[in-house]
């Protein structure tokens, strides 16, 4: 039988036939499409003709068509939707995509035609955007080692092949750990909890198999569970469950992975001539060096920790009012920053979790997309990869824009964490190809029958993740390689997060923001409120998020730490890093960094983008209109639909006029006067 993943997928809108894939397609899909691809670049590689933008940059381009379409299918399920059976391939197939890589981008006589083009890149009257692909084509094989010869060449390559096969291991062991705990309830257990979360947690335990309910490491789930237990004792037990991750010895333990990927990735950079493998992976990005990525964490560091040690000592008297000796715990923040949160701004979990209903902040988030571009979103009866994944069609004018799929509920096969991913991704070389974008995050799935119900966090993940999701979807370039995200690490995150800004927009919540009993809107104060508290507990969020970023720059900015937990806990000694805050993501658990090279070195990119996304929503705010026409079709004409065909700096620059200055952070976080 043919495999349904190498053939025509003639379906609707040409998706994948999810419900005629299975697992054993997709070794055979994927090893026939290397040999596809393979043989394709062989073919470019040796050709008598002399080097053209087309038969070398462009047909390079279209050279993995096949691996391309079949892995966006599989590593979104690997993440989303894992079993044994896709985690033993994937397991297996890291080393033969890295060994793919090398093969392309140690190509001799392949990075010989790329070198003839840019050397003749002046006479070849390129399109911006052609010589933008040809600088990216060049600058990618060089820094994937083209100019080492040698043994210098035969190590990077071992180097990039171990590398995939530890980020492949430091992601399983992460989901085994936190697919292995869980937190059962008894009724005396429940006391203090509201109602949305018993129900979450009786689902998350008829999941799990257990007759009650239980808390998980779902941060959906966990999170709630901090803030609103009273007892400290169980607070503590899922808390330490949390934040050992990855540091538990045994099979799944992850430090000695942890130490290893630095090692390697320090030796990766030295072969090719940098000093450390911060100044290598910075060097493409808009921060540029490891000095100004650490002078913005410091500037920003210093009025987040004083507003943070602030906090400590009323959350402190709070814990001493209760009849609790000692200082304030990590594990007691959340649920004394709650009760402080309620008596300040008249505000709780309990209140304000019944007005946002996980169905309705989808349709703000559709309308918000229809108000600023024009997208209309229409729900598909069409199998996906999992029953709770819902399917929309996106038009423009009555055109064709995209596929969304939208994968929003927690479970044991899933990693944690929110994402978007696209398992095609737009261009128009070879025809006008069209995205299939998917958000992927894990909210706590409600009893059968119920509406699912978002603390305003999750809500404004939602906006988030859509909003990488419009990057994708209204991508206008020629070649994929540029296309939707492919953009600087501390860029991509900008419109993600100038995204956000939208939720806070009280039309958007006065007309979404439903009870789901009554139907009855929300109520003004209560909306006021709620939004007059969106910078609440900032110092928290900035110190947790600070650490982790700082504790990333220090692993790669100097030589490898052979111990990177001593290595972390000097970067946190040296920064006065409050006791009773832990960074965000501790190197055991660190996926940002360790599943993959993503945002090595680049956790504080989410900083960096928002210095721009407090500044571009500050040009809505000018403008009197949070959806003023306008200024909508310059940020999809500078920003959105350029994809990476532009330098970062450039794009901001031609949307905003200038470059912002951390003031705009500051001022958002509402920092300014803790300075």
């Amino acid at each position: 039988m043919t495999n349904p993943l190498l053939a025509d997928w003639t379906g609707p809108f040409a998706l994948p036939p999810f419900a005629q894939i299975e697992d054993d397609h997709f070794a055979e899909a994927i090893d026939a499409a290397l040999d596809e691809a393979r043989a394709a670049v062989d073919t470019i590689a040796t050709q008598d003709d002399p080097p053209t933008f087309a038969n070398t940059i462009e047909a390079l381009e279209a050279a993995d068509a096949t691996l391309s379409k079949v892995a966006g299918v599989f590593f979104n399920l690997a993440g989303a939707d894992a079993n044994d059976a896709r985690q033993a391939l994937q397991r297996d197939l890291s080393p033969k995509l890295a060994a793919y890589s090398s093969d392309i981008l140690l190509n001799e006589a392949l990075f010989a035609r790329i070198e003839t083009l840019w050397q003749a890149r002046d006479d070849l009257e390129l399109s911006p955007e052609q010589a933008r692909v040809l600088m990216l084509t060049r600058r990618g094989f060089v820094r994937a080692g083209a100019l080492l010869d040698g043994a210098d060449r035969a190590r990077f390559r071992d180097i990039m092949a171990r590398l995939a096969v530890l980020g492949t291991r430091f992601s399983q062991n992460l989901l085994a750990d936190e697919r292995g705990w869980f937190l059962e309830l008894g009724q005396k257990d429940l006391a203090g909890l509201p109602d949305y979360l018993v129900e979450a947690a009786r689902a998350a335990g008829e999941e799990a198999g257990v007759d009650g309910p239980v808390i998980t490491l779902s941060r959906s789930l966990i999170t709630p569970f901090l803030a609103a237990s009273p007892r400290r004792d169980l607070r503590k037990r899922a808390y330490e469950a949390y934040v050992s991750r990855g540091a538990n010895g045994g099979e799944t333990d992850n430090r000695a992975i942890a130490a290893e990927i630095l090692s390697l990735r320090q030796e990766r950079a030295g072969l090719l001539g940098y000093d450390s493998f911060a100044d290598f992976k910075l060097e493409t990005e808009m921060a540029g060096t490891p000095d100004k990525v650490r002078a913005l964490l410091t500037d920003v560091w210093a009025p987040a920790r004083a507003a943070a040690l602030s906090d400590v000592d009323v959350l402190e008297a709070m814990l001493h009012a209760d009849g609790n000796e000692g200082p304030l715990e990590p594990w007691d923040w959340h649920y004394y920053s709650e009760k402080r949160r309620q008596a300040e701004h008249d505000l709780d979990d309990a209140t304000v979790k019944p007005y946002l209903q996980l169905d309705r902040m989808i349709e703000a988030a559709f309308d918000t997309a229809n108000r600023l571009f024009g997208l209309e979103f229409t729900a598909l009866d069409t199998p996906a990869y999992h029953p709770d994944v819902k399917v929309f069609e996106v038009t423009r004018d009555g055109a064709h824009m995209a596929i969304f799929m939208g994968d929003y509920f927690a479970r044991g096969s899933k990693r944690s964490g929110a994402w978007c991913s696209a398992m095609r991704s737009q261009k128009k070389l070879g025809g006008d190809t069209r995205p299939i974008v998917v958000n992927v995050c894990n909210f706590a799935k409600p009893e059968a029958g119920k509406p699912a119900l978002l603390s305003y966090d999750d809500a404004r993940t939602l906006f988030h993740e859509f909003g990488h999701a419009l990057h994708q979807m209204l991508s206008d370039v020629t070649y994929e390689s540029v296309s939707g995200t492919s953009v600087a690490r501390d860029f991509v995150e900008l419109p993600s997060q100038l995204f956000e800004h939208w939720l806070e927009v009280p039309e958007v919540l006065s007309r979404y923001a439903t009870h789901a009993e009554t139907g009855e809107a929300m109520p003004d104060d209560l909306r006021d409120r709620l939004i007059g508290a969106a910078t609440y507990d900032m110092g928290f969020a900035t110190v947790e998020y600070i650490a982790s970023a700082m504790v990333d720059l220090e692993f790669h900015a100097g030589p490898a730490p052979a111990d990177p937990m001593q290595k972390q806990a000097e970067v946190l000694e040296t920064l006065g890093m409050p006791r009773a805050i832990r960074m965000r993501h501790a190197t055991p658990h660190f996926a940002h960094i360790f599943s993959g090279d993503g945002y090595s070195s680049g956790y504080y990119s989410y900083m960096w983008s928002e210095v721009m996304d407090a500044d571009a929503f500050a040009a809505f705010e000018e403008t009197g209109s949070a959806f003023d026409e306008t200024l909508a079709r310059s940020l999809e004409d500078n920003i959105l639909s350029r994809g990476g065909s532009v330098e970062a700096e450039a794009l901001y620059m031609a949307f905003r006029g200038k470059m912002p200055e951390v003031e705009a952070l500051l001022k958002g976080r509402g920092l300014v006067t803790a300075a």
